[in-house]
């Protein structure tokens, strides 16, 4: 792709940290159905930033959740049948509640299951699609050559079919990689930053879909409620790294950032 292909955008620095602000000062509930791999990491993320996480998935509450919930995450990572029949429910009352909600497409297109699953959700219009560049490839109907959860593409080589999955289903579309690009089919800004130590310790990419939750209850324009969890995670991962030797101490510093993140 050339960089002219990329409409380059200074996003103000000010937005990000009003939203950081704001998401501490109202602590906004964040309804997070996510794979059991991650639940507990991706409960401290939301912690750690100011969030109030709620881990509910039992079918019988999730509809009565989401509708109360100020941002709704659907994490497909270890599905079941019966984890799939919560997230359809969920999400159908999400998009009825008009709560802003966020797929997070775990190695679709791998797997024949989680595929069609994540085509199905679709029909309820998430407010936010976050992946990484295999899975956005994959869900937006090309081959994505994912290994396991783990992209093998970059997430420039994702950003033209990002931005048709924008505005095929109206949704923004957050591309996780080296460097982040979210879009709304018509504007795509990309967030640098980071660290390749957030790619070694499980459940990070997964929370950030949490974390774009939380920011969506705070903030009612999409776009810039993606950018500012995005940017506020990348700099907590770059922050992060300086001062960890290895991916257990990283872990601890990553927390240790996001709660003391400040101008």
């Amino acid at each position: 792709m050339s960089t002219n292909e990329i409409k380059e955008r200074i996003w103000p620095a000010i937005e990000i940290l009003e939203d950081l602000s704001e998401l501490r000062k109202q602590a906004p509930l964040t309804h997070v159905i996510t794979n059991i791999v991650v639940t507990n990491w991706t409960a401290n993320v939301l912690l750690a930033i100011g969030a109030s996480p709620a881990m509910v998935i039992a079918e019988e509450e999730v509809a009565d959740f989401a509708a109360i919930a100020s941002g709704v995450l659907i994490n497909i990572g270890t599905v079941t049948k019966m984890d799939a029949n919560a997230m359809r429910i969920a999400a159908t009352a999400a998009k009825k509640a008009g709560t802003p909600w966020v797929l997070d497409p775990v190695a679709v297109g791998a797997l024949h299951f989680r595929t069609e699953l994540a085509k199905e959700l679709l029909t309820q219009k998430p407010t936010v699609i976050r992946g990484n560049a295999s899975e956005i490839l994959a869900l937006a109907g090309t081959v994505g050559g994912g290994k396991g959860v783990d992209s093998t593409a970059h997430s420039s080589a994702a950003l033209p079919f990002a931005k048709e999955l924008s505005e095929k289903t109206g949704a923004i579309v957050a591309v996780s990689g080296e460097i982040d690009y979210i879009t709304n089919g018509k504007d795509t800004i990309a967030v640098p930053g980071g660290h390749p130590l957030m790619t070694k310790v499980t459940g990070v990419g997964c929370s950030l879909g949490a974390l774009i939750a939380s920011f969506l209850g705070i903030q009612k324009d999409p776009l810039r409620a993606t950018v500012s969890a995005s940017a506020v995670f990348a700099i907590a991962g770059s922050n992060a790294a300086k001062e960890s030797k290895g991916t257990g101490s990283f872990a601890v510093a990553f927390l240790d950032q996001l709660s003391n993140l400040s101008k």
